[in-house]
């Protein structure tokens, strides 16, 4: 199961800063004025071997007349509640405020590994300033520079170190599918409708599945586990923002299995929060099949409704478009189960292994043909290319330049091992490294 690292704190203290360092990149805006991060960013990031979710919220508010704020303030209730690790950050030029406090106060109550950051140390005069924090009650505190990234690596061996002890991940022979999307798309429809029993609670009202709860299904010659998506809490909790918990959740679900059926509802089309979800997929790598469910609700369908359709959803998920789509009703028990088998086509598709040799004379000739871009007079050469031993389709091609090797070439080489190979609905990694 995956780790999940949620970064809390008052508005302002560099919260998204640290999260972009995390991550690699500049996902999460940054700006000098409180409350700019209201919408949650998720990202993967890696240290010592262990990879791990990480998770920029908003700024934590008390009293405050701003709308967003009191949003924000539930949304980090709720990171508090998934996540393996706390980072609480503080800002080391304010000092301790009576919202630090507020948030010190509902970080007490949990038992969840604190690590507690004093961000902005940028030079050693700001080193004594950090014993302050030791106020809080929290523990040791961990002074950094986000900017600057200086003391990020000593957090980052704490945050490894309190995450749980995992066991040896094997292959499991039986394929894992979950069931993915936002509340009350009909993930739990499907898996009764699939199982033919009430196995999993049905009902119209969002966020009555809370745990992820696991099927096993060996029937009409599929030998599989069903995992079907936790998309909120309990219906008493809905309040405290759908988008953000169901997604929360399905972190979990999707770092835990082989392919996710991402189910949308065929009367809404992709939004926001589906598009946060297919994201999280993306990102772990994992197998995709969309199953648009509730088609038989759209009226007046006309021959080239669907393709249509399915165009319009390729456009929203772009540029990963290279998926199965398929057009179900889980309550009518219209192709459901095409939409196993090609789960399992998925599945088989992650599983590809392609031999060196064959990967060089292929790929070699396509880029004897179509050489990557030079750069500023220099030529980049690329001499080998094999498969990395990973679950999912990972591929290293060495060269003498590998830093100017640009995203546009790399999508170009993308294209062309799924032009040659069948990697439909399965996320390819490409790796330019020195030879």
């Amino acid at each position: 199961m995956g780790n999940i690292v949620a970064i809390v704190g008052r508005p302002n203290v560099g919260k998204s800063t640290l999260f972009n360092r995390l991550i690699g990149s500049r996902k999460a805006i940054v700006k000098e004025v409180s409350g700019v991060t209201r919408d949650r960013h998720y990202g993967k990031s890696i240290w010592n071997g262990k990879e791990f979710s990480v998770i920029d919220t908003g700024g934590y508010v008390q009293g405050s007349d701003d709308i967003f704020e009191g949003e924000i303030r539930k949304q980090v209730v709720i990171a508090i509640e998934e996540a393996n690790v706390i980072i609480f950050m503080v800002d080391v030029e304010a000092g301790i405020t009576d919202l630090d406090e507020s948030v010190a106060k509902m970080l007490r109550k949990t038992k969840k590994p604190i690590l507690l950051v004093a961000n902005k140390v940028d030079n050693n005069a700001r080193r004594d300033d950090v014993y302050e924090f030791y106020n809080l009650g929290l523990g040791d505190v961990f002074s950094l520079s986000s900017i600057n990234g200086s003391g990020t690596g000593d957090l980052l061996d704490a945050v490894v170190e309190n995450f749980e002890v995992e066991e040896e991940e094997v292959e499991s022979q039986i394929p894992r599918i979950a069931i993915v999307g936002k509340p009350n798309v009909g993930k739990s429809s499907l898996i009764n409708a699939l199982v033919g029993n009430d196995r999993n609670i049905v009902t119209d009202i969002s966020g009555t599945t809370r745990d992820s709860i696991d099927t096993h299904f060996n029937s009409f010659g599929f030998d599989l586990t069903l995992v079907d998506t936790a998309g909120i809490r309990k219906k008493s909790k809905v309040h405290e923002d759908i988008e953000f918990y169901s997604v929360m959740r399905s972190i979990r679900t999707i770092e835990n299995s082989d392919v996710c059926i991402f189910m949308i509802d065929a009367l809404e089309g992709i939004q926001k929060q589906d598009l946060a979800i297919f994201s999280v997929i993306e990102k772990n790598k994992k197998g995709i099949v969309v199953l648009v469910n509730k088609w038989d609700l759209i009226e007046n369908k006309e021959t080239n409704t669907v393709k249509e359709y399915k165009e319009k959803i390729q456009s929203e998920l772009a540029p990963f478009t290279d998926l199965p789509i398929l057009f179900v009703s889980a309550l009518n028990r219209q192709r459901i189960h095409k939409a196993l088998e090609v789960a399992m086509e998925v599945h088989q598709n992650r599983k590809t292994k392609i031999t060196t040799s064959v990967l060089n004379e292929l790929m070699l000739g396509i880029i004897q043909n179509y050489p990557p871009p030079s750069h500023k007079g220099k030529y980049i050469k690329i001499k080998y290319v094999t498969q990395l031993p990973t679950y999912s389709p990972s591929f290293v091609f060495f060269c003498n330049l590998p830093q100017y090797v640009r995203d546009s070439y790399a999508r170009f080489i993308e294209n062309q091992f799924r032009k040659h190979f069948n990697f439909t609905g399965v996320p390819i990694r490409i790796f330019f490294r020195k030879k």
